[in-house]
């Protein structure tokens, strides 16, 4: 006749103790992986409005739109970037950054719209004195520092980054 020996509780618990410790080490690695997830899906988007922007120009002589930088709910009646780049995007979803839980519900966009660029034609682009350089002219933002390497920009090169390129002077 077998005898079957169960576990004791000291080993019950150094066993609980191992999946506690090895889920609280998990737990926030896991969670920076989504939140670098949603940033590289966001700055995904800032390149789809690149393009769409870049239709928008292509339509309009390489003149910027003249936009207010954004509104406070979707029932303004204010010309800002969702409403003017929605033709030339598949879906209202493209505004949406995947970190945004309150702004694109309220207002229609993750996004603000550099008004210091309204209605300048390509050549004339400047930021903080900056000239001739489309790689440090910020015009689509998010509207807010939602992911761990900060604000997500889109530059009049229609590159984008998190990380700012500007700086006063320069």
């Amino acid at each position: 006749m077998k005898t079957f020996r169960g576990f004791t509780l000291i080993e019950m618990l150094v066993v609980i103790a191992i999946i506690a410790t090895l889920a609280g080490v998990g737990y926030p690695v896991t969670q920076s992986f989504i939140a670098k997830s949603r940033e590289a899906a966001c700055i995904g988007k800032l390149r789809s409005l690149g393009i769409a922007l870049q239709s928008y120009l292509q339509e309009h002589q390489d003149k910027m739109p003249e936009l207010a930088t954004a509104r406070a709910s979707k029932t303004e009646e204010t010309p800002v970037l969702d409403t003017l780049l929605l033709p030339f995007l598949a879906t209202p979803d493209a505004f949406q950054c995947p970190a945004d839980k309150k702004q694109f519900e309220k207002t229609g966009s993750s996004y603000l719209w550099n008004s210091t660029q309204n209605g300048l034609h390509l050549s004339q682009l400047a930021f903080f004195g900056i000239k001739d350089r489309p790689d440090k002219i910020p015009l689509i933002t998010d509207k807010e520092a939602w992911h761990p390497g900060g604000t997500n920009f889109l530059y009049a090169d229609l590159s984008s980054s998190n990380k700012p390129r500007f700086a006063v002077g320069n």
